[in-house]
């Protein structure tokens, strides 16, 4: 069949833009047609040749979401089967929602988190639900979670095309592997402000308590963004700038080198309406590293469970800190935890596995 995907950006600069990469590339690879529209951004150069992608210039962003004028009418002249779009990003996805109603074409939308914001962004996003993604939900077809337990008030309507299909990993790509050292602790995101939920000002304060007892440790942030700068102030501010080191942006292929570089890879996301299912820290499992995350990450239980790792609560330094230093004190354990960590990964967390559920899902559209 043939499939098209409407991301708000191209890949490699976010989780959402990393599920439509490695998604397309099974469904390409399980013999379906797969085309992708989106914005440009950083990442042109590690597109999969096989996947027909459009990149369109981008006219700004509001808030997470980049803006283009050319969108609707490159949406109206694809030829496709079914449509699936992404949230929280509502520009592609409700002018998807609307070209797929004009084509008569199924509509399917991975739903990954909340749309939320503060100041006029909070404002914006409270008219948005009550209006727009009504609008959109009503639309599609099937809604795609990815967190089982993820329950969001605006979903409970639609219950009956809620499908769960967690994500994914490629663990021949993403595994252990000889590494130059770069640090004791990998934190990954977009530094902007809409991704202060992921923690980074939450780990800056744990890094300064760790500092007491491992005076030379050390952190590497990658991700670029507006926010940059201010990270850097903060690090300063809080005496940790000589413990913290700024990768900026992080090529996938680059990005083994990283997890496998350091000893323990931290998420500690604060906000439980934006953070989705989490798919970095199962790229760190994947490498054999032990992870630390908040409660809120879509595959905390199973960390906890099987041991891949340490859960703490959200915005609580004391607790993230002590779990790091346990991890970076003991390297038997570092070893145990990063071992279960692959184990979990290969066994219940495949690219394909995920592709055939959702291939599934595009089937009853049909």
């Amino acid at each position: 069949m043939k499939i098209l995907q409407t991301p708000a950006r191209i890949f490699a600069t976010g989780g959402v833009e990393s599920y439509v990469r490695n998604l397309s590339r099974e469904l390409v690879g399980m013999g379906h047609d797969v085309g992708v529209i989106c914005a440009d951004g950083p990442g042109e150069n590690d597109i999969d040749q096989r996947i027909h992608t459009k990149t369109l210039k981008s006219r700004g962003k509001i808030a997470n979401t980049s803006i283009n004028p050319y969108l609707p009418l490159a949406l109206y002249r694809e030829d496709f089967d079914i449509l699936h779009t992404h949230l929280p990003t509502p520009w592609s996805a409700d002018w998807s929602g609307l070209i797929s109603r004009l084509k008569k074409r199924p509509l399917v939308l991975t739903y990954h988190n909340d749309i939320v914001g503060e100041g006029w962004a909070g404002q914006i996003a409270w008219i948005y639900n009550k209006t727009a993604l009504k609008l959109l939900l009503k639309s599609a077809g099937g809604i795609i979670v990815t967190r089982n337990r993820y329950v969001s008030p605006y979903l409970k309507d639609y219950a009956g095309k809620v499908f769960f299909v967690p994500l994914g990993i490629d663990v021949e790509a993403f595994r252990p592997k000889e590494a130059p050292p770069k640090g004791d602790i990998f934190f990954l995101s977009v530094l902007d402000e809409f991704h202060r939920y992921k923690g980074l000002e939450v780990l800056f304060a744990a890094l300064k308590i760790m500092k007491q007892e491992l005076p030379d440790v050390r952190l590497v942030v990658g991700g670029r963004g507006c926010m940059l700068d201010c990270y850097r102030g903060m690090a300063d501010s809080l005496g940790i700038g000589d413990n913290v080191s700024f990768a900026g942006f992080i090529p996938s292929e680059k990005l083994i080198e990283y997890y496998n570089g350091c000893k323990l890879f931290a998420l500690p996301s604060t906000d439980p309406s934006r953070e989705g299912f989490g798919i970095v820290p199962l790229e760190a499992m994947a490498c054999e590293r032990p992870v630390v995350v908040t409660e809120i990450m879509g595959m905390a239980r199973d960390i906890n469970e099987c041991g891949a790792g340490m859960v703490v609560r959200c915005n609580d330094k004391e607790a993230l800190a002590s779990s790091m230093l346990a991890i970076l004190k003991d390297d038997d354990l570092a070893g145990r935890m990063g071992a279960k960590g692959r184990k979990l990964a290969i066994g219940k967390y495949s690219w394909r596995r995920a592709a055939e559920q959702i291939e599934r899902v595009y089937r009853e559209l049909l």
